[in-house]
């Protein structure tokens, strides 16, 4: 290697850049790593079908949203019930304007339910009147193997 007439090394350019190109290489890839791996189908699904039932709440639809719920559901609270439950919380808080998935959780008991298989999907929303909230919709894989919402929770 070429001495400058300090004595110093100098290292030629083109190992410099190959060696930067190299470290952005890597770099880039750690960054991108995690950003391709496919979603655990069960999530996907899950996440569907909270969506779905979710879509019925903001239309204001009880009856369609307490049709589609579980059997779990249906038995802890009659459809007039639910209405009512509906209109009193989720009303107020207006007009849905932004809804994003935080976490989906797989269980296979949870407190005052018989055991079975649950899926926790949290998802961060926004209203017209709260502009930042989190849902918990909570669902029950039922006997035909369908995801069912057994539960719903907004702080």
């Amino acid at each position: 290697m070429a001495r400058d007439a300090r004595g110093r090394q100098h290292v030629p350019a083109l190992v410099r850049m190959r060696s930067a190109l190299r470290y952005v290489i890597v770099l880039a890839l750690a960054c991108c790593a995690g950003v391709a791996l496919p979603q655990d189908p069960a999530a996907t699904t899950a996440q569907r079908v909270a969506r779905e039932w979710l879509a019925l709440t903001d239309a204001g639809n009880a009856a369609a949203s307490w049709d589609a719920a579980a059997r779990q559901f249906r038995n802890a609270i009659a459809r007039d019930g639910w209405a009512e439950a509906l209109k009193q919380w989720r009303e107020p808080l207006g007009a849905l304007t932004r809804r994003s998935v935080l976490s989906t959780s797989f269980t296979t008991s949870f407190p005052g339910a018989p055991d079975s298989n649950y899926a926790i999907v949290l998802f961060r929303s926004a209203f017209a009147n709260k502009a930042d909230a989190v849902e918990t919709v909570t669902l029950e894989r039922e006997s035909d193997d369908a995801w069912r919402v057994v539960g719903y929770f907004i702080r």
